[in-house]
């Protein structure tokens, strides 16, 4: 059976980087630490650390086992939490799964309706790839996964999708970079540089279908999984990039940057994705609720 005390002195040397620095957290002699951590590497057979010069690094099985020991103390951390809540200050754990595709804009002002109810509610967001937060969201460690996309057919897990709303997009850049493309939108695309989503997004092909069917061919110059880290490069003025038209207005405050132009036949969509067929959870609710009435008011 797993000794859950050596696993968490494996932890916290993990999570500190040296035996001395867990010391010093756990108020415990090295030889105690280490000790405990050789006699787990001897139950299961395996190395968690090595020696790199006068460093401590984690080997390849530490490097697997790290994750599930962070879940498993977080969890035990929250429960500790829970358990010495007074009844009127306890809260309703919220834990939201965010694929790595949606805009970071779109994802507050989604969550921002939980933040308003009267039910005090703990949130932890966790952005990934779809897929594992997927899994996650099967095994209850997810509550809610936000995603570009309803739930895939080829996956062999029990979720629903309810559909939060879709816009159009939106073109930005510098103006210095707006100026050297002048003309109507969207023939000013033409050979201009480009900054696109990747790959993995839904908004990718529609955007290029859009591009094939206005006869423009842009200069691609960069993809991006991040909408974050895509428009930090629009705002130096290293190409052109695109955002939901739905947060526009923010986009141009944020970063300083022209709208160049906006098409609805692109459109972005974005789902929220549970266990539950009939949502319970005041945390969902909230957001379905939101979304509709407020973020996404034109879809029926």
């Amino acid at each position: 059976m797993l000794n859950y005390r050596q696993l968490h002195y494996f932890w916290v040397v993990a999570k500190t980087g040296s035996i001395v620095r867990a010391c010093e957290q756990l108020n415990l002699t090295p030889q105690t630490i280490s000790g405990q951590i050789s006699l787990l590497e001897h139950t299961y057979g395996i190395a968690l650390f090595q020696r790199v010069g006068r460093q401590l690094e984690l080997t390849e099985a530490g490097r697997k086992a790290l994750p599930y020991a962070e879940h498993m103390f977080q969890t035990g951390n929250e429960l500790e939490a829970m358990l010495r809540a007074q009844p009127d200050e306890q809260q309703i754990l919220f834990r939201v799964g965010v694929a790595d595709v949606v805009p970071k804009s779109i994802v507050y002002r989604l969550i921002a309706p939980t933040m308003e109810l009267s039910e005090p509610l703990r949130i932890t967001c966790r952005e990934d790839k779809l897929e594992r937060l997927l899994a996650d969201l099967a095994i209850q460690r997810l509550d809610l996964v936000i995603s570009d996309s309803p739930m895939p057919t080829h996956l062999d897990i029990k979720g629903y999708s309810q559909k939060l709303g879709e816009c159009g997009i939106s073109f930005f850049a510098t103006q210095a970079l707006a100026d050297r493309y002048p003309g109507a939108f969207p023939q000013c695309l033409q050979g201009a540089p480009l900054l696109i989503p990747g790959a993995e997004t839904v908004v990718r092909s529609r955007l290029q279908r859009w591009f094939s069917e206005q006869h423009i061919q842009p200069k691609i110059i960069g993809e991006f999984d991040d909408s974050a880290l895509m428009q930090a490069f629009g705002q130096s003025g290293s190409g052109i990039f695109i955002a939901p038209s739905v947060i526009a207005d923010e986009v141009v405050g944020q970063y300083g940057v022209a709208l160049i132009g906006q098409t609805d036949a692109v459109t972005e969509s974005f789902y929220a994705i549970s266990v539950e067929r009939k949502v319970k959870h005041p945390g969902i609710v909230a957001i379905t609720e939101g979304a509709r009435r407020e973020l996404f008011t034109a879809l029926p």
